[in-house]
C-alpha cells in the first residue's frame, strides 16, 4: 500500500503530550516519545496536557522542528492557558465568568488566548457550547455558562468573537449537547432521549451562535440520541448527526474534532480501535484526538481504504479543512507561526500580575449569596473552617483557602474533612472550642469522579449545621447546597479554583455595612 495513504491518516490524527491520569506524566516527559511518532509519521497536531511555564514553550517549539506542515497544537483551556500550563492565569469556571457578565467573558477569552498563543499553542478546546439542564449531570455542570439558553448563546458568542478577534482557534463543545445527561461520558456512552424539537429549543441554539460567530471547530460529545439516529450510535460515530444536522442542518463548514477517544464512552469491545476510527471519518469526521494506539490506528484505517471500506477522498477533504486552519494562522502571525510562536506575544504575559488581577476581580463578582444574609464573621472569635472536599488534593487549591483564612481571619481553626473517619474525628474534638462554622464544599464536575457529596458526608455536614451556627458555601455549583437546612446563610462561588477560595473568603471579611 502507497505509504502516502498512511500519511494521509496519520495527517489526521491529534497525538497526546501529557497526562493528567494516573500516572501522570508531564509534557516535557513526554516529548521525547513523542517526538519519535512525529519522525515517522507526518501526524496532524498535539493536544497538550500538563505542561508548565516557560518550559512547554520550548517543548513545543523542539517538537514542532519534526512536522513539515505543522503541528496544530490544542489543549483544554475551559479556565485559561493556566487549567493545562502551571503558572499561567487560571481563571474560574465558566459559569462563575457568565455571572459576571459578557464583558468578563470577553476579557477572559482574548487573555486566555494571548497566553496560548505565546505557548505556542493554536486551538482552544473551548467554549463549552453545552446548556446545564439536568442537575444530575455529574461532567457538564459549572462548566457550561448556566442553565439558560440564551445566556448560553450569549456567553459563547463572546467567546468565540473575543478569541478569534486575538487570533487563537475555537472548539465548541460538545456537540449536538452533553447537558441533559446523568452520566459521565469518561466512563460510559449516556443516551440522551430527547426529541429533536426540545434539543432544537435547549441545546442546539448554542451550536448555532457558534457556527455563526465562525467558530473554527467542533467537537462531538460521545453520547448517544436515538432521536436523532435510530442506530444508537455516539454522535461520534453519526452520520446522521455529523453530517445531515451538522453540516447541512446548521451549516458548519469548519473541522470536525472527536473528544478524547481515551473515554469509555467511545469504547468498544467488539471492535478495534482502527475501525472504530473508521467509522467515525465516514462519519464525517475530520480530526481524531487522542487514539491509545495511533500506529495501528494509521494501518487499520489504511486497510480501510485498501478495501473500499473508506474513500480516500474523505481523507483529502478532511486534510483540505485541517490545512485551512493553518493557513488561517499563517494568515494572521506570518509564515512562521510554528516555527517560533512565542515570538507572537510578550512573554512576560502568561502568568503576569494583570491577567492574575483580572482573574481575582472575576472570581469576586461571581460570590452569591443564595439563602439568608452575609454573616460579619469578624465579630466574635472561635471561627472553625471546614473545607470538605472529596474530590481533590491539589495542594495550590488546598493552601489557597488556608492562606487566605490567616489572612482575614487569623484566629480561625482549619480543618480539611476529606470524609474519612480520620478528618471526622478532627472535626468532633475541634467543634468543643467553635463558636461558628465555615463549611465550604467543593462540588465541581471531574472526569471519572462522583459529582457532589455523598449521603454519609451530607449527613455529617447537617449534623454540624445543626451544633453551630453556620455558615455553608458551595465551591462550586449551588445544587451542592440544596438539601441542607439551618445555616445561617447559604453562599455560591460557582467554582473551586483558588482565585475563587481566597474570593469567598475575602467577601466573607468585609463588614456588613
Amino acid at each position: 500500500m502507497p505509504a502516502s495513504i498512511r500519511d494521509k491518516v496519520a495527517g489526521l490524527i491529534v497525538l497526546r503530550l501529557g497526562s493528567n491520569m494516573v500516572p501522570p506524566r508531564t509534557a516535557e516527559e513526554d516529548a521525547r516519545d513523542v517526538k519519535v511518532l512525529l519522525e515517522r509519521r507526518p501526524f496532524g497536531g498535539l493536544i497538550l496536557f500538563n505542561g508548565s511555564w516557560p518550559e512547554t514553550a520550548a517543548t513545543l517549539r523542539n517538537l514542532q522542528l519534526a512536522s513539515e506542515k505543522g503541528l496544530l497544537v490544542m489543549t483544554d483551556m475551559e479556565r485559561g492557558l493556566g487549567q493545562q500550563v502551571a503558572g499561567a492565569t487560571v481563571f474560574p469556571h465558566l459559569r462563575a465568568i457568565a455571572e459576571s457578565g459578557e464583558i468578563a467573558v470577553r476579557e477572559f477569552a482574548r487573555i486566555g488566548a494571548e497566553e496560548a498563543l505565546a505557548c505556542g499553542i493554536h486551538v482552544a478546546f473551548a467554549p463549552v457550547a453545552d446548556v446545564s439542564r439536568n442537575p444530575r449531570n455529574p461532567i457538564i455542570s459549572t462548566r457550561a455558562f448556566g442553565e439558560d439558553v440564551q445566556t448560553v448563546e450569549r456567553m459563547v458568542r463572546a467567546y468565540i468573537e473575543a478569541t478569534r478577534e486575538t487570533g487563537l482557534l475555537t472548539t465548541a463543545k460538545h456537540f449536538p449537547g452533553h447537558g441533559n445527561t446523568h452520566e459521565d461520558s469518561h466512563a460510559v456512552l449516556p443516551v440522551v432521549h430527547d426529541s429533536f424539537e426540545e434539543l432544537s429549543t435547549h441545546d442546539l441554539p448554542p451550536f448555532r451562535a457558534a457556527v455563526d460567530a465562525s467558530t473554527d471547530l467542533i467537537m462531538t460529545a460521545h453520547v448517544s440520541y436515538p432521536t436523532l439516529d435510530a442506530s444508537g450510535s455516539s454522535a461520534t460515530r453519526s452520520h446522521a448527526i455529523l453530517h445531515d444536522l451538522l453540516r447541512n442542518w446548521l451549516g458548519f463548514d469548519g473541522v470536525v474534532i472527536t473528544d478524547s477517544l481515551h473515554m469509555g464512552g467511545i469504547s468498544d469491545a467488539e471492535r478495534s480501535e482502527a475501525d472504530v476510527a473508521t467509522d467515525m471519518i465516514n462519519a464525517g469526521v475530520d480530526l481524531l484526538l487522542d487514539l491509545r494506539d495511533p500506529e495501528a490506528a494509521i494501518e487499520g484505517v489504511a486497510r480501510a481504504v485498501e478495501k473500499g471500506i473508506l474513500d480516500e477522498a474523505k481523507l483529502d477533504a478532511s486534510l483540505a479543512r485541517v490545512q485551512r486552519l493553518r493557513q488561517r494562522l499563517r494568515g494572521r502571525f506570518g509564515e512562521n507561526v510554528f516555527a517560533a510562536p512565542s515570538e507572537t506575544f510578550s512573554l512576560d504575559s502568561v502568568g503576569s500580575v494583570e491577567h492574575r488581577d483580572v482573574a481575582e476581580r472575576i472570581a469576586r463578582r461571581a460570590i452569591r449569596v443564595v439563602e439568608g444574609t452575609r454573616p460579619d464573621l469578624k465579630r466574635g472569635s472561635g471561627l472553625l473552617a471546614l473545607l470538605f472536599d472529596p474530590t481533590t488534593t491539589d495542594s495550590a487549591r488546598e493552601s489557597s483557602f488556608e492562606s487566605a483564612l490567616e489572612e482575614h481571619f487569623p484566629d480561625s481553626s482549619f480543618i480539611r474533612i476529606d470524609g474519612s473517619n480520620e478528618s471526622n474525628e478532627l472535626v468532633r474534638n475541634a467543634l468543643g472550642t467553635a463558636e461558628r462554622l465555615l463549611i465550604a464544599v467543593v462540588v465541581k464536575p471531574a472526569a471519572w469522579h462522583s459529582f457532589g457529596l455523598s449521603e454519609e458526608q451530607r449527613a455529617f455536614v447537617q449534623q454540624l449545621i445543626r451544633q453551630k451556627p453556620t455558615v455553608l458555601a458551595a465551591l462550586g455549583d449551588p445544587l451542592g447546597l440544596d438539601g441542607f437546612s439551618g445555616a445561617l446563610s447559604q453562599l455560591c462561588a460557582f467554582s473551586d479554583v483558588p482565585a475563587s477560595r481566597r474570593a469567598l473568603i475575602e467577601f466573607l471579611s468585609l463588614p456588613t455595612s
